[in-house]
């Protein structure tokens, strides 16, 4: 890799790391969409060095003296998403080809339009949602997790539109992510698939989003709770958008063929 490439790979860690911690979610989502867009290194290695970066973005934003959190929404996103993982894996098996590109289309016109139902409601609920959607939310997040590496967008949705404020609600993201970044490392290592260029990469990086997770987190921007929802609208549209991008000219191949 040239001096270059490597510049470039760390300004888009940087951008992703102030999304993922004024929101709390979108670090795979836009470090993934600009490596590809600058065809800087294979997504498969990137995949692995997200699941890196994204456990020291946790520890620096959420551990530390009794972080913000709430056990009652916690417990049940995480719990859930052990089953979740389980379900993503048997029913990626279980489907073909063709299948799971319609259903890749099918979760990219509903992120859209959880999207625009987040700013079109513009105020959270008032009351705060029973235990069964907290355990429905982080159940169908790594259920898609497993299914098509995209499971953030239904509990950012559902978490964004408690009653709760900014602080617990990007904590919370940051931590489930966190566990699955964990899972998904405890697997890449069982079957041997972890290559010292991807650790390279990952020692590279991982002090930048330390220091830029620091700073936020010692310094955070002055931004209303409104205008980070429609931060949070404008990257559900761009998971959203790409899941539409890369099933159309799929299917389209498909039935032509």
């Amino acid at each position: 890799m040239s001096l270059q490439v490597h510049l470039l790979f760390l300004f888009c860690v940087a951008l992703a790391t102030v999304a993922q911690c004024l929101t709390g979610f979108a670090f795979g989502l836009i470090l993934i969409g600009l490596v590809a867009i600058l065809q800087l290194l294979p997504l498969g290695e990137v995949a692995v060095v997200i699941s890196f970066l994204t456990l020291g973005n946790a520890l620096t934003m959420v551990a530390g003296p009794k972080p913000q959190l709430e056990g009652c929404i916690l417990r049940p996103l995480l719990a859930s998403s052990l089953l979740g993982v389980c379900l993503g894996i048997w029913g990626l098996g279980g489907l073909d080809g063709k299948q799971i590109t319609w259903l890749r289309l099918l979760l990219g016109v509903l992120i859209l339009l959880a999207s625009l139902l987040l700013v079109v409601q513009g105020t959270p609920r008032k009351r705060l949602a029973g235990t069964p959607s907290f355990w429905l939310a982080g159940g169908l997040c790594v259920l898609l997790n497993g299914l098509f590496s995209s499971g953030g967008p239904p509990i950012v949705y559902h978490l964004y539109r408690q009653p709760l404020g900014h602080e617990l609600i990007r904590n919370t993201l940051i931590t489930v992510f966190a566990c699955n970044a964990v899972m998904r490392l405890g697997l890449v290592v069982g079957q041997g698939q972890l290559s010292l260029s991807t650790l390279g990469l990952s020692a590279e990086a991982l002090p930048l989003v330390m220091l830029l997770s620091w700073l936020i987190r010692r310094y955070p921007p002055r931004l209303s709770l409104r205008t980070v929802r429609w931060l949070v609208f404008v990257l559900l549209v761009l998971a959203g958008l790409s899941l539409i991008g890369e099933a159309l000219p799929a299917l389209l191949a498909l039935y032509q063929g």
